[in-house]
């Protein structure tokens, strides 16, 4: 028997930064993120030799361990020991026995919530077999628990949010962990329109997305003002952009994803760089209205809004750099899972 999940990963289109603590929990935070046809993917095969073997991304990356109520936490597989752990701990389960296989349509580190999506993933797989009473709402809030607090890993919660709910989404964030899903109704032929617009692009670089954050969290706790207001701009472009896309005002999204990109930089001081300050300035001359770096920044993914029939001039001129486009289509399904007997 294989139990199988997957769970779409995402771009944060507006106020990324603003869904990570202790901002989210003094000020509130909103971000606007849209789930993509990349995915995370988990299968599990229930086996009865008392051993539990981890397989990551391809069969070099393995691990085999004796069947115990609590595993070691090691790299490359704290994920997958992670949700092991506080699956059988929360649910008072006997030692499993099984073999995972995981991966990601994305390279990790590429800030289109690499980590958190294989997270709930994972939680998707267990739940799917053992018939865990979970819904959306508990998967998720697991997911971000699992990460920020069993395996102090520093981030936000929208990733989470967004892969346990899929779709297009304005998320609201405050104290005490309370998170709102709000799913847009935006009419196809928007929907279509920003896809079209919109250019994925690959740096070919990767970055360790827990240093900015660290960075982000102490600006936030020592009072910078600079970080703040910077943060408080983002919450605004959110909620700016959830306007523009419902009231169907795509000629402002560039103008705003600029906006975001001057603020976002002030968050801390390693999101952007030469290369990413280069690659964006060529974007914009070639015909681009705006862009952001996906994630927390530093390197991964960007993205550019190419209004009217500039898009394949935008890509000519950032491929110069080294590195790639990425087709996408946006989805509205978020984490699936199944059975085959």
């Amino acid at each position: 028997m294989l139990i199988r999940s997957k769970a779409p990963l995402r771009i944060g289109l507006a106020g990324g930064g603003t869904d990570v603590s202790p901002y989210s929990d003094l000020y509130g935070g909103a971000v606007l993120n849209a789930t993509i046809n990349l995915y995370a993917v988990t299968t599990i095969e229930i086996t009865n030799d008392n051993t539990i073997e981890f397989i990551l991304g391809n069969f070099s990356q393995r691990k085999i361990y004796k069947s115990e109520k609590e595993l070691p936490v090691e790299k490359p597989f704290e994920l997958m020991s992670g949700v092991y752990n506080r699956i059988v701990k929360m649910f008072d389960l006997p030692p499993l026995s099984f073999k995972m296989h995981s991966y990601i349509e994305a390279p990790q580190g590429s800030g289109l919530g690499t980590s958190s999506t294989l997270v709930v993933s994972i939680i998707g797989a267990f739940a799917e077999w053992l018939k865990l009473p979970l819904g959306k709402y508990d998967i998720a809030h697991l997911a971000y628990e699992i990460e920020r607090l069993d395996l102090q890993m520093h981030g936000g919660k929208q990733d989470q949010y967004a892969a346990t709910f899929g779709g297009i989404n304005f998320l609201e964030f405050y104290a005490n962990d309370k998170v709102i899903v709000n799913p847009l109704d935006i009419k196809p032929h928007i929907k279509k329109e920003l896809e079209l617009c919109l250019l994925l692009y690959f740096t070919d670089t990767q970055r360790h997305s827990s240093e900015i954050i660290k960075e982000q969290i102490q600006n936030v706790q020592s009072n910078k003002t600079t970080s703040i207001e910077a943060m408080h701009h983002l919450k605004e472009q959110a909620l700016l952009l959830k306007d523009y896309l419902l009231k169907e005002e795509l000629n402002k999204i560039g103008e705003l994803l600029h906006f975001g990109w001057i603020h976002k930089k002030q968050m801390a001081s390693n999101i952007s760089n030469t290369l990413i300050d280069n690659i964006y300035e060529s974007a914009l001359k070639a015909g681009a209205t705006g862009g952001k770096i996906s994630g927390a920044g530093g390197g991964g993914f960007m993205f550019f809004y190419c209004p009217k029939n500039t898009k394949l001039e935008v890509a000519n001129a950032v491929l110069k750099f080294g590195g790639k486009t990425q087709p996408f289509q946006f989805t509205t399904e978020g984490l699936t899972t199944w059975t085959v007997d």
